[in-house]
């Protein structure tokens, strides 16, 4: 199932989720790395609040986190 704004062929779907130094992290759809998160569920729950947040934002926001994630490739 496409997500909302897809128009083209599923991408491949890897986990959101990473752990690095023994704290754990979470990859945007842009390809932002967000953390660090002392254990997995904080991180599960961090993704939850940026995906409302995003949800809910100016578009500048998403914006800009795409410009962001355009940079630091």
């Amino acid at each position: 199932m496409n997500r909302t704004g897809e128009q083209c062929d599923l991408p491949s779907r890897k986990s959101r989720f990473f752990q690095s130094d023994n704290y754990w992290y979470y990859n945007t759809r842009e390809g932002v790395a967000i953390g660090p998160f002392d254990t997995l569920s904080e991180a599960e729950t961090g993704v939850s609040d940026f995906i409302d947040f995003i949800m809910h934002a100016e578009p500048s926001v998403s914006e800009t986190l795409a410009k962001y994630a355009q940079h630091a490739a």
